[in-house]
């Protein structure tokens, strides 16, 4: 006998019998406690049931899923994991849990679920918009739904969304709607959508999202859409597994793709363009869907894929356009758009109208380059320039100027018509301040 516990050596027991042992059969396996009702060798000794979480159970190197293979139990409920356990919080931030939630204590730059950004000391931004740092002087705004422009300042009306995926400050672009009612047993989801013309719109990237808490690592309930290695992606979770369809590769001689979806109890189904309607049983005894958090259309509001269940994670948000958003949760009802009647998001970032270019309102200058995110636009200013559009000269003295200044620090830099001059602190000295 041989048992390893922890990253501890393995304890190995060794027991010599007299006589031949014949094959032994075994009978059930019971995890956690053993049935009343099961007669126990007395030389077993009294047993006691675990209390606490068994995450993974493999027998002779084959892994038994602990909820859908088992013939029965009672008394056993979801593990909460305590996520601080994980160290989640990045850039020093601090995790704090409770019983219920748990956040990170940012550093005073940072910001975001895991302070995964940095933030704007002062935010020239308007009408809410998310202020990042391109640099340590200039800001990028990402508008908010309905808003457009350098400081988001111009209005936009959008009925075809436009999505651009993850942008270069790690955000991506969305739309969030209220949490769809009575989806419990019975949904039909259709729309379309159109993919930019590049090859990482068909990789990794997701469609929908909506989910039982909207972030956890415990597997909740959720139902997602996106695509992956250019075919769709349906998959939902009722509590004890994941079922999933995956589509044919797209045609993507096609302009506008089509998709329907369903689902009744824990059967769902999926229809793409043309393609065969392909059908999923989802494993497990549990029929009804529980999903809380809002409707996420196009990306997610921090989108770091670990805030997400596990199973309905894709790398990276939607690029292109999705419209005509339908759903019902009733076979004899009409279907309707997601949100209000109207079908308005209640938020939303860097969402664009399709076929629009924000750029065409943008004019940089000295060679500086337009770059559109959905509705966001910023210009990328070559070297030797800065400011919203590239009107601004890099200072000799600017942390931006390439090479940096050598003036040691706790000196002042000074800019000359040829170069620079340091100004030395009380008790240094040298041309650059470097000498005591």
């Amino acid at each position: 006998i041989e048992m390893a516990a922890d990253r501890n050596p393995p304890v190995q027991h060794r027991l010599s019998l007299s006589y031949q042992a014949s094959q032994i059969t075994f009978g059930s396996i019971f995890l956690g406690n053993v049935p009343v009702h099961k007669d126990v060798p007395r030389c077993a000794g009294q047993i006691h049931g675990f209390k606490g979480c068994i995450r993974d159970f493999q027998v002779n190197n084959k892994e038994l899923f602990i909820i859908d293979e088992a013939l029965g139990g009672q008394n056993v409920e979801n593990c909460n994991v305590p996520i601080c356990d994980y160290n989640p919080c990045h850039n020093g931030g601090t995790c704090t849990s409770d019983a219920e939630n748990w956040f990170c204590e940012c550093p005073k730059i940072y910001s975001g679920k895991l302070c995964q950004f940095v933030t704007c000391d002062e935010n020239p931004c308007g009408n809410g918009a998310t202020c990042v740092p391109k640099s340590r002087h200039d800001v990028v705004c990402l508008c908010p739904y309905g808003r457009s422009g350098i400081l988001c300042g111009d209005v936009i009306s959008i009925s075809q969304p436009s999505f651009s995926g993850t942008d270069f400050f790690g955000y991506t672009s969305f739309l969030a709607y209220s949490a769809i009612p009575n989806v419990t047993f019975y949904y039909e989801f259709s729309l379309k959508f159109q993919l930019v013309n590049h090859h990482s719109a068909l990789q990794d990237n997701l469609i929908f999202f909506t989910g039982q808490k909207g972030q956890g690592l415990n597997g909740d309930d959720f139902l997602v859409l996106g695509l992956h290695d250019g075919r769709v992606v349906y998959s939902y979770n009722l509590g004890s597994g994941t079922a999933t369809i995956i589509s044919k590769p797209l045609d993507l001689t096609l302009s506008i793709h089509v998709i329907h979806l369903g689902r009744y109890l824990q059967k769902g189904w999926l229809k793409v363009d043309d393609q065969r309607n392909k059908t999923v049983t989802s494993p497990g005894r549990l029929v009804g869907l529980n999903v809380f958090s809002q409707f996420y259309l196009g990306g997610y509001h921090e989108y770091t894929p670990e805030l997400l269940p596990k199973g309905s994670r894709f790398k990276n948000g939607f690029q292109g356009c999705i419209f005509d958003v339908q759903v019902r949760t009733n076979m004899n009802q009409e279907f309707v758009s997601p949100g209000t009647p109207e079908g308005h998001p209640n938020s939303g970032r860097s969402v664009g109208q399709c076929k629009d270019s924000p750029c065409s309102l943008i004019k940089c200058r000295h060679g500086g380059k337009c770059v559109e995110s959905g509705s966001t636009v910023y210009c990328a200013c070559l070297a030797g320039w800065k400011g919203a559009f590239c009107t601004e000269m890099v200072s000799v003295c600017d942390p931006e100027h390439d090479p940096p200044h050598l003036c040691k620090q706790g000196s002042t830099c000074v800019p000359l018509p040829n170069g620079y001059t340091c100004h030395c602190p009380l008790g240094t000295t040298g041309t650059y301040c470097e000498q005591g």
